[in-house]
């Protein structure tokens, strides 16, 4: 502690920021650690496993070879796949009220053999965008209470004036056709994208690429600019959301095959939707580890980390053990070194400071997260104490295939507290495919408005999985 405050002394007399994070040299090149210049001057740390039975090849060459050499039962595994029709309205009207109508097909969660029910969503669902945590239960903001009963022999008043019709603000249409399938370790067009949030590291990940490169996946997780082993540039508009972006567009580009599966963990996950909304065409499926709900990002005012670079230095024990104490749902000797391993919250006071000022994402709003067509599976631990249960929830109901898995003993590193269980949920997602066989079964009440509230207890309810 008095070296911390030492070195943030110094900090404050030099104006520079200690403990700076510098691109390191590799100690296991075997393992598949490479260093990407996403720009001049500007290089990531990424971790790229190929499995050895699959050569990288063009996608002229893998149709031929498929033509040619693949078996019956490997070229149906392939083609293997059902279409889903992908049809919503979207309106958001000038009062912030927004209406989304489903009028394509419905997808069934049957994963982890985990039923949550027979998920047939409403046809239309209504909700408040200036301020969802207050929502009432009634799909009217407004209700009006209950008429009391004339006197006997009194005639009855009359009827309320109809509502005039809302104008619309905006008014967004999606009609398309999506294949979705299963996704093997044996396809060679599918890669694992795996991108960690603030404080962190590719090493968060340590237990997924293991598990997943063993299954014949090939898998790649990168570093941020400022974390783990990348480099560390010392402006702080190269930590905005939109620079951050850029960095993983290019690595996406770079290493991306014609199925991609997108994992992210907290403000990771920002990223991972938006490479979705990007490349809708490559993007097959994502998985959002405790992300939090669908609102656009704006950094806080008056958060702790609008203190001055060496202030935060001087602080960052405090801070270290505020982060094992929220981000764990147990403080013991297990935890703290899974920490130490994953590299998590080692990162400069001045890139944590220009990380969570960068959080200015406008665009990524509930009308943004509502037209991803994408099947996606929201990950929540239950003890995490900086992204509530409801903010998954309100993310899963804005969402068009989204199934909202929570994990019990799990907190914000939950995929670090349960490798096994969060490994097991997202390969049988990975391998999950619709069964389009029940779309006929699907409700027909087109009229039918829920409010979220409700929808959330009758519609999406999560069961914690079985230990």
């Amino acid at each position: 502690m008095l070296t911390s405050i030492t070195e943030g002394i110094l900090c404050c007399l030099t104006g520079k920021a200690a403990s700076l994070v510098l691109p390191l040299e590799s100690s296991q090149p075997s393992d598949g650690f490479e260093f990407v210049e996403v720009k001049p001057g500007r290089v990531l740390r990424v971790r790229h496993i190929v499995p050895e039975r699959q050569p990288v090849q063009t996608e002229k060459e893998a149709t031929d070879r498929n033509d040619d050499s693949c078996s019956e039962d490997s070229h149906t595994d392939l083609d293997a796949g059902s279409s889903v029709h992908c049809k919503r309205k979207i309106t958001v009207y000038r009062n912030g009220q927004l209406v989304i109508e489903n009028l394509g097909d419905v997808l069934h969660s049957e994963i982890l053999q985990c039923q949550d029910g027979d998920l047939e969503p409403c046809s239309m669902v209504e909700v408040e965008l200036a301020d969802y945590k207050e929502m009432a239960s009634s799909p009217d903001p407004n209700p009006v209470p209950p008429a009391v009963p004339p006197p006997a022999g009194e005639q009855k008043p009359a009827p309320p004036p109809r509502r005039r019709r809302r104008k619309p603000k905006r008014t967004v249409i999606i009609d398309s056709k999506r294949e979705i399938s299963s996704c093997k370790g044996t396809h060679s067009d599918v890669a694992l994208f795996f991108v960690h949030g603030v404080g962190g590291s590719l090493d968060i990940w340590s237990s997924q690429l293991d598990f997943f490169s063993r299954l014949g996946y090939e898998v790649i997780a990168p570093d941020l600019a400022g974390h783990g082993a990348s480099t560390a540039p010392q402006i702080a508009a190269a930590y905005t959301f939109y620079a951050l972006a850029e960095d993983l567009r290019a690595i996406f580009k770079r290493y991306a095959r014609k199925r991609n599966i997108l994992i992210g963990h907290s403000y990771g996950v920002s990223f991972c939707t938006f490479l979705a909304h990007e490349y809708p065409d490559l993007v097959h499926k994502v998985v959002m580890i405790n992300g939090g709900g669908p609102t656009a990002l704006e950094p806080s005012l008056c958060s702790i980390f609008q203190l001055p670079s060496c202030v935060l230095h001087c602080l960052s024990p405090c801070l270290a053990w505020s982060f094992l104490k929220a981000g764990f749902a147990r403080q013991g000797a297990k935890e703290k070194q899974l920490l130490k391993q994953g590299n998590a919250f080692n990162v400069s006071p001045f890139v944590l400071r220009a990380m969570m000022s960068g959080q200015y994402w406008p665009e990524g709003d509930e009308v943004y997260h509502a037209e991803l067509t994408v099947p996606i599976l929201l990950v929540h631990g239950m003890c995490d104490k900086f992204v509530p249960m409801d903010e998954d929830q309100r993310m899963a109901e804005i969402l068009l295939f989204a199934f909202l898995k929570v994990i019990e003993e799990g907190s914000h590193m939950v995929m670090m507290e349960c490798p096994d269980t969060v490994n097991t949920l997202l390969h049988e997602f990975f391998l999950w495919e619709p069964d389009m066989s029940r779309k006929d079964g699907r409700k027909t009440d087109a009229e039918k408005t829920v409010a979220l509230s409700d929808r959330l207890h009758t519609l999406r309810i999560s069961k914690p999985l079985d230990k």
